[in-house]
């Protein structure tokens, strides 16, 4: 036997709104189409997709009126954090945010309107184990310019991240990045797993960390203890350095697991 293609075949109560998630989200065409039925594609090695409406006659009885649900369509892509991006910005269903697991998968989810989970995954690319024949000295530069560019910048709700150095950008241990914050915007309460150092450059921060809050302005540098509770408010516009190791990660209360931050890898 010799597969020339994988098609997945869906069963929802909407068709038309599972095809306009499908194509403006994840740049699948339409190969056809007809009443209760379309069928999907793209031009890489993503899955075919087929939408059939719940009810139709050539599903078999004892199925007709299920829906797709408990499964995950896993497209492995390249680029995963321009891709979250990208679809935040276009404001898509994405209801898990991007994440590492200890494991080497990054991974973030969408959902669209007739239930279906769409996962996006990019794995990390192993490390090459080493060779009699290579050199022990390492063969990197002894300095790195970093220069920040414009897919380095997350934005969020409540701050613009700006990514500086990280293992995805030269360094090897520590990460560093810039906040910015307008006045009025405060961060959500979470917890950082590693200690961070920031220095604000500009403005005021006022900083609620294990239920003590300071304010801190313009030259002065405070320390976040791991695993503690903290959140950062703004009462005006103000930026900060913040230096941490590259492994850190966030977890928020009543929420389960941890995140990455995407400007620190």
């Amino acid at each position: 036997m010799r597969v020339t293609t994988s098609t997945l075949s869906l069963t929802v109560a909407d068709v038309d709104a599972s095809l306009d998630f499908f194509r403006t989200h994840l740049g699948y065409q339409v190969a056809m189409a007809a009443d209760g039925f379309a069928s999907l594609t793209r031009d890489d090695a993503a899955a075919d997709v087929v939408l059939l409406r719940r009810g139709t006659e050539v599903l078999p009885p004892e199925q007709r009126d299920q829906q797709a649900t408990g499964l995950i369509l896993a497209l492995t892509v390249t680029g995963i954090e321009a891709e979250e991006r990208r679809l935040r910005e276009a404001g898509a269903p994405i209801t898990m945010p991007l994440r590492e697991e200890p494991w080497g998968e990054r991974l973030f989810q969408l959902t669209d309107p007739n239930g279906i989970v769409v996962q996006l995954v990019e794995w990390a690319a192993p490390a090459a184990p080493a060779t009699p024949d290579e050199p022990t000295r390492s063969e990197e530069p002894a300095l790195i310019v970093i220069t920040p560019a414009a897919e380095n910048v997350t934005e969020s709700p409540n701050a613009r991240m700006t990514g500086l150095a990280a293992p995805s950008r030269g360094s090897t241990e520590l990460s560093t990045w810039t906040v910015a914050m307008e006045a009025g915007q405060t961060g959500p309460e979470h917890v950082i797993s590693r200690e961070q150092v920031w220095t604000v450059t500009a403005g005021v921060l006022q900083v609620t960390c294990d239920g003590r809050t300071e304010k801190i302005t313009a030259g002065q540098t405070f320390v976040l203890p791991p695993d503690v509770l903290r959140q950062v408010h703004a009462p005006q516009a103000a930026e900060a350095h913040v230096a941490m190791r590259s492994d850190g990660v966030a977890s928020v209360p009543g929420t389960e697991g941890t995140r990455i931050l995407p400007w620190a890898r």
